[in-house]
């Protein structure tokens, strides 16, 4: 009897020790042991930053899901997450890994996303972001302590003394030494305010002379129109010169149109060759502007005219064409 007894009570904490060993596997395997459930997907990071196997995947704090695998894809690490079925993620979701606790557990964090985007079919790889790593910061934390003892002790060497004295014994040597300077300085910047203040000079005119200042505000305003005027202008320069770069515009045709120029350059050619015919005496004009003959003939010829007009004053209408005959021939 005690034997079957001691048989049923080992029997009893065997089962009890597999069903404690059952617990322990489903609470570390996220409930799932025998099968799992819902769909995957791929997160891709530069640094996983102690993201493990079996870490949460939260979305607005709710978990939606767990780390299946974590594993290397070339110069980056992947993380395969398992979400529920249920769970519908957007595509333009976000992932970031976020830390849980100060003890260094972390855990996946999922941005809910935009509710009028296409949801990520099972196998997608998930827009990730990559988050500061504490232990990034406590080393740069680390780096700036040396830095501010570094600083502190410079200070301190400054202050404390040196080759040449403490900080205070330099301060004091200088304005010990140039002390009646700067009594002389701030007396005259005394005397510098009065007469602003009193309305002396030109700077204190125009302080206190409201008019004054009237007068300076209306020649900026006016400098400010000139300014204004010189903007227009070259605003129009500019648009004419574009015109003439465009070959817009007689300016434009006489500078760009190839065949305008070759037409100048006959025009020129041309009164080149007649001014050239004029000076050697050539032609009627020619001969006209540097020979005295026709000047002697027209001359001859006038007289005739003056000797016929008083022929015909004298013998009258009778006698005009024997008259003018006579004197001509």
């Amino acid at each position: 009897m005690n034997n079957s007894t001691q048989t049923i009570r080992i029997g009893l904490f065997f089962i009890l020790g597999l069903a404690l060993l059952w617990v322990t596997f489903e609470s570390l395997n996220g409930g799932r042991v025998f099968k799992q459930k819902g769909y995957t997907l791929t997160a891709r990071f530069d640094n996983l930053k102690g993201l493990r196997d079996g870490d949460d995947v939260l979305m607005a704090g709710v978990r939606i899901g767990a780390v299946a695998q974590t594993r290397l894809a070339g110069r980056q690490a992947e993380a395969v997450l398992r979400i529920e079925p249920t769970i519908a993620i957007a595509s333009d979701a976000v992932a970031m890994v976020a830390q849980s606790s100060l003890l260094g557990a972390n855990h996946l964090e999922v941005a809910v996303g935009s509710p009028d985007v296409p949801r990520l079919e099972p196998g997608s790889v998930l827009k990730t972001r990559d988050t500061v790593d504490m232990n990034e910061v406590i080393a740069k934390l680390g780096s700036l302590g040396d830095r501010l003892e570094k600083v502190v002790t410079e200070i301190g060497q400054n202050l404390g003394g040196g080759e040449g004295g403490s900080l205070f014994t330099k301060i004091d040597r200088l304005v010990t030494d140039n002390g009646p300077k700067l009594t002389e300085t701030v007396s005259n910047l005394q005397e510098i305010t009065t007469k602003i203040r009193t309305g002396e000079g030109t700077l204190g005119h125009l302080v206190n002379d409201s008019k004054l200042h009237d007068e300076l505000l209306a020649s900026v305003g006016e400098i400010k129109g000139a300014a204004t005027d010189a903007r227009i202008f070259v605003a129009n320069a500019q648009s004419i010169l574009d015109q003439v770069k465009a070959g817009k515009g007689a300016l434009g045709t006489l500078v760009f149109d190839e065949q305008t120029g070759n037409e100048i350059k006959i025009t020129v050619k041309n009164l080149q060759d007649i001014s050239t015919k004029l000076n050697s005496g050539q032609g009627t004009l020619g001969k006209l502007m540097n020979e005295d003959t026709l000047y002697r003939q027209a001359q001859g010829t006038l007289r005739k005219v003056d000797q016929m007009t008083d022929g015909l004053s004298d013998q009258g209408p009778i006698t005009a064409v024997g008259v003018a005959a006579k004197s001509l021939f």
